[in-house]
């Protein structure tokens, strides 16, 4: 790298999965809206023909209006040769293919069991981190070997899983898993603010906010706009609205019924009456985490809460949409423009090169941020990023209410990865049947997990099946 005044340039930055339709514009967009980084980005993908279309839209971001950057894009033949020498590595992979997600999701149906999203826990999230896992020892050895002291960061699900992966193969990684679930509920908690007092342009960060807990199942217990203490008022609205739901004015929320991303936070707000604190995901992800007839007993049940169940064909089908999106934009057909992803990722990669400090948060190994779930186990607070580091805040030991929810989490989590790195089968069906969506019997919890290992075995080829 090179700095050159208030700007730093030759940052090199490998990014696996280089041939993403979604996340890889995204990261494009927001690299040429900053004017104070400019480098190379290398781009490595098992679908090199994908890496190489990106090649080609990146250079289309550098002449797109308002852009205030130049990035050089290279796609890659192997993983090692994009990560040689790497100053940031970001990690955006499908472990699979959506084939495989689709028995993840679907194949539990058919024993009564439902998903809303099925790639962080349940028996969805489960198999998924048995594929996954594998995939990222090869990463984090890669790391290790090739640019051993990167900043590292993930977006790939399951989160807190993968990012434990990567420390217990290459200990002295520098890793984070970022996540965007938190900045929905800040965004909620300004709707809210506005509602009762009118209060217009509030900003999501001008919420402050106390993190803990992990990802996708991650909790607030403290929430500040100015000096105004949110919780009385968010207890208000969690009453209120608990069935009948509250809507973002102007969000996908209003249309919740045609959006399966969409929600009227009533899971949320449901929480918030059981609890006390205020869960800090989306309504999809945090009824994956509760007992299984809470919230997830019936498409019916889900629909009563104001969610969505999100089905695969969906996911196969946008997939197609991005396809073509990816070819018109190749073709010249379709022109990229500049559209803030509302993502940290930049701003990260800005304060580690020194450039500015901030407060966000991730995904990091327990050192005592939250000193009553066990050390080392990846947990989501907030930190401080500053030159070159990566601080957790304290966020303090988890509220008596919801420890034993989160705790549980944890437990599984550490299974499941101790399973996956052991390769041991049995070891993950244990964590597997013990899981709270899965709500049927031992024995048909096995066929289950037989039919689901059965249906992505060919990504399990170091395991004995």
């Amino acid at each position: 790298m090179k700095y050159n005044g208030n700007k730093v340039e030759d940052i090199k930055i490998a990014y696996v999965g280089g041939g993403s339709r979604g996340w890889a514009w995204g990261l494009m967009s927001d690299l040429v809206s900053a004017d104070d980084i400019s480098g190379e980005v290398r781009l490595y993908d098992i679908d090199r023909e994908a890496a190489d279309h990106n090649v080609i839209i990146g250079n289309k971001f550098n002449k797109a209006e308002g852009a205030k950057s130049t990035w050089t894009y290279r796609a890659t033949d192997t993983l090692g040769e994009a990560l040689e020498g790497a100053n940031f590595v970001v990690i955006s992979i499908l472990p699979g293919t959506f084939d495989e997600m689709e028995s993840d999701v679907h194949t539990p149906e058919k024993y009564g069991i439902y998903q809303s999203v099925g790639d962080t826990s349940g028996p969805g999230g489960v198999v998924r981190a048995l594929r996954a896992i594998p995939m990222f020892e090869v990463i984090a050895k890669g790391i290790q070997k090739h640019c051993p002291n990167a900043w590292v960061i993930n977006y790939t699900n399951p989160m807190t899983m993968l990012v434990r992966t990567l420390y217990r193969v290459f200990p002295g990684i520098k890793a984070f898993g970022c996540c965007h679930e938190v900045f929905g509920t800040q965004k909620l908690l300004a709707a809210i603010v506005k509602d009762r007092y009118g209060i217009e342009n509030i900003q999501r960060d001008e919420i402050k906010v106390e993190v803990t807990g992990v990802n996708h199942f991650t909790w607030l217990t403290a929430a500040k706009y100015r000096d105004m203490d949110l919780f009385p008022l968010y207890a208000e609205y969690a009453k209120k609205h608990v069935n009948i739901g509250f809507a973002i004015p102007g969000s996908k929320d209003e249309n919740w019924m045609n959006n399966a991303f969409a929600c009227q936070h009533c899971v949320k707000f449901d929480l918030f009456n059981r609890f006390g604190a205020i869960a800090a995901a989306g309504d999809r992800h945090l009824a994956e985490f509760c007992e299984g007839k809470w919230y997830l007993a019936s498409p019916e049940q889900v629909r009563e809460r104001h969610f969505g169940l999100t089905p695969v064909s969906w996911r196969k089908k946008d997939l197609q949409n991005r396809l073509e999106k990816s070819r018109k934009r190749l073709s010249g057909e379709e022109t990229v423009a500049l559209r803030p992803t509302g993502e940290d990722g930049v701003n990260q990669i800005r304060a580690l090169l020194g450039l500015h400090t901030m407060v966000t948060n991730v995904n990091l190994p327990n050192v005592g941020q939250i000193p009553n779930l066990p050390l080392g186990a990846v947990v989501e607070t907030n930190a401080v990023f500053t030159s070159d580091t990566v601080t957790p805040v304290m966020a303090g030991e988890l509220p008596t209410a919801i420890y034993p929810l989160i705790a549980r989490v944890v437990a599984e989590q550490e299974q499941v990865v101790e399973a996956a790195m052991t390769r041991d089968l049995d070891l993950a069906f244990r964590a597997f049947a013990n899981d709270p969506l899965v709500t049927v019997d031992l024995p048909t919890a096995r066929q289950l997990f037989d039919e689901m290992i059965e249906n992505t075995k060919t990504y399990l080829q170091d395991y004995d099946i």
